[in-house]
């Protein structure tokens, strides 16, 4: 069965990465034939295995947006579970008993109810009485089924969580720095809670079954044939392993080596009794269940001396104090910098240069101060700005103090404006994100956006910066260097004039036909002949360039200013391309042919579509259908060819 679901998995993934291509990005990457074929084979084990996954293509299923998400109390509470960090509570607490030990995992604890082998109700955890309705956000699930063979009520626990791999994706994509996640756990905890399920679909958030808490299959009394059958309809359970007082300590030793790769967020182990009757009967305190136990790793901690406070500027002006200490070894990696999150924290260590302190990984993963020694308290907190000099200022937010830079104009500030300066439709410096760029200038060597070109000379000082290196520096001075050499649009977007996005920067270059000293003093009448400029942005583009003069920046590049006139061969034709292409790469290189001679190209055929180019003139394809129900012309890439001569 377990191989069954994997089969269904994979033909999901197949199937909706080639509808996806074909319907959003205009391309097939498998012929109609072998989609059907991979269809019939997933609706056929579907049938066989009972199982439906909430995102097969079988499914008819629209995405759903809520206006709340309504509350429900539990049937019986949810309480957490008592902890320790020490191996031999655990086998104490064991005793003669059998047990299994599995993964705590950090993300969302779920309830799930089905009936008649359908998923019919989904409830986070809340405060432990009272928790959120998420069904429609569960059947979003990656790994969930939807349905599954048992048609009896079935209700279980389990964990929500997002792997580490996809959380990084998600947070890389994420240009707004203040944005960006903190961990997987509150990204899973926003990804679950959404009003719009289609949000969940795209964050890849998987489940994992922790326990039964009711159904009407008796399982020899072993809580480990409860999960095994839950494997066996499809449901997928926190990884676990049995153990007793001969093996437990190896066990847990398995999982010490283990976590360094483990894909998944978990903040230690749990441990539970096999045994179902003998956990039922021993109830649970007002705090804690009885039949459970969390192990907590033991935090690896290390002595060392702190160097320097560094005040990391944010984009709201925030000052945050990280603590640079001698390089020591944590949990496999060399550590030498710890956030210390706000000047409270600053201050209860004592912190002063030259302390002598204790550091540690939360959960393994995040460096942290423990404890300060030495307790000097000498740290200073500066009254100016190490980026733009600007006065500083402590304020109270809720009960953390904390550093805020006063002046409105300091670069920090200024990031979302450098960002869009790098970004791909702008100078396209790959490996410049806001992140890099904010660390670069809380070292003081970007304070202007021409400083982005004389990051050279910061060479070996960006080297030797945490999370930089050698190689990654070289591959950005080389994306630096590269950018220098760059089009009127271009830099016209990457300025950040209000109004001009990329399509408008394009109809100004083309009008002063890609002449820089043109673009920049053109007049108000000159602007709003423009089609798409109206008289908003023309008065906005007029005030930028009478504000700001960009000819030092202009003059660090290399602007191409090469114009080729506009052929109108095939002006105002709209064409629709589908199929695969014989004499061009891609899709986009038939595209920008198709507009250098004045033409348009759109996804849908409709009844204003001049003409639908695919190579099989004589498929059966929706597209294909739709152009001879309204008698436009299919041709292929030889005839279009022939067109345009």
């Amino acid at each position: 069965m377990k191989k069954n679901k994997e089969i269904i998995i994979d033909l999901i993934e197949k199937l909706n990465e080639a509808s996806k291509a074909y319907y959003v990005n205009g391309t097939e990457i498998i012929s109609n034939y072998e989609y059907d074929k991979l269809y019939d084979e997933l609706l056929t084990l579907e049938k066989e295995t009972g199982i439906i996954m909430g995102n097969s293509p079988t499914q008819k299923v629209g995405y759903e947006v809520a206006s709340n998400l309504p509350k429900e109390r539990h049937n019986r509470k949810m309480l957490s579970l008592d902890k320790t960090k020490e191996k031999e509570d655990l086998l104490q607490w064991l005793g003669e008993k059998e047990g299994l030990l599995s993964w705590k995992l950090d993300g969302l604890t779920v309830v799930l109810t089905y009936d008649d082998g359908i998923l019919t109700k989904a409830v986070t955890r809340g405060n432990g009485e009272i928790g959120e309705v998420i069904t429609a956000n569960a059947r979003m699930f990656k790994n969930l089924p939807i349905n599954i063979p048992y048609k009896g009520k079935l209700i279980l626990r389990g964990e929500a969580v997002i792997s580490y791999e996809d959380f990084e994706k998600i947070n890389n994509e994420i240009v707004d720095i203040e944005a960006k996640y903190k961990n997987p756990r509150n990204l899973c905890s926003g990804s679950v809670r959404q009003l719009n399920n289609q949000i969940t679909a795209e964050r890849n958030v998987n489940f994992y079954a922790f326990s039964i808490s009711e159904v009407s299959e008796n399982f020899n009394n072993s809580r480990e044939e409860g999960l095994v059958w839950l494997s066996n309809q499809g449901i997928e359970v926190v990884p676990y392993d049995k153990g007793d007082k001969t093996n437990l300590l190896n066990v847990i030793e398995k999982y010490a080596n283990e976590i360094k790769g483990f894909k998944n967020p978990s903040d230690g182990l749990v441990l539970t009794y096999d045994d179902i009757s003998y956990s039922e009967g021993l109830g649970s305190t007002a705090k804690f269940p009885r039949d459970a136990i969390a192990f907590k790793w033991e935090d690896q901690i290390a002595v060392t001396k702190l160097l320097e406070i560094e005040w990391s500027p944010s984009r709201t002006g925030l000052l945050n104090p990280i603590a640079i200490f001698e390089p020591v070894e944590l949990e496999g990696t060399t550590v030498k910098r710890a956030s210390l999150h706000n000047l409270n924290i600053l201050k209860e260590l004592k912190l002063g240069i030259g302390d002598v302190i204790k550091v540690y990984k939360a959960n393994m993963i995040i460096p942290q101060i423990s404890e300060n020694l030495t307790k000097s308290d000498s740290i200073k907190i500066p009254d100016k700005c190490p980026l733009c000099q600007g006065d500083t200022k402590i304020t109270n937010e809720s009960t953390s103090k904390t550093l805020i830079c006063t002046n409105p104009k300091c670069p920090a500030k200024q990031t979302k404006l450098f960002a869009l300066f790098v970004s791909r439709d702008g100078l396209n410096i790959e490996g410049l994100s806001e992140s890099t760029i904010l660390k670069l200038m809380g070292k003081g060597y970007i304070k202007s956006l021409e400083d982005i070109f004389n990051l050279e000379s910061f060479k070996k000082e960006m080297s030797d910066m945490e999370g930089f290196g050698e190689k990654s520096v070289n591959k950005l001075l080389l994306a630096v260097e590269n950018a220098r050499n760059t089009s009127p649009e271009r830099v016209l977007y990457a300025l950040g004039i209000p109004g001009i996005g990329v399509a408008t920067a394009k109809l100004i270059c083309k009008y002063c036909e890609n002449k820089w000293n043109k673009i920049i003093n053109l007049k108000y009448e000159n602007l709003i002949e423009i089609d798409g400029i109206g008289d908003i942005i023309a008065k906005d583009f007029i005030e930028y360039f009478e504000k700001n003069d960009v000819s030092a920046l202009v003059s660090l590049l290399k602007i191409d200013e090469t114009y080729e006139k506009e052929e109108t061969v095939l002006k105002e034709k709209v064409f629709v391309i589908t199929g695969s292409l014989n004499s061009y790469s891609n899709r986009d290189e038939l595209k920008n042919l198709i507009e250098s001679k004045g033409g348009k190209v759109t996804n849908s055929v409709t009844n204003k579509t001049d003409y639908l180019i695919n190579n099989d003139i004589n498929s059966n394809s929706g597209k294909n259908k739709k152009a001879k129900e309204l008698n436009i012309p299919i041709i292929n890439e030889e005839m279009f060819l022939d067109l345009i001569k």
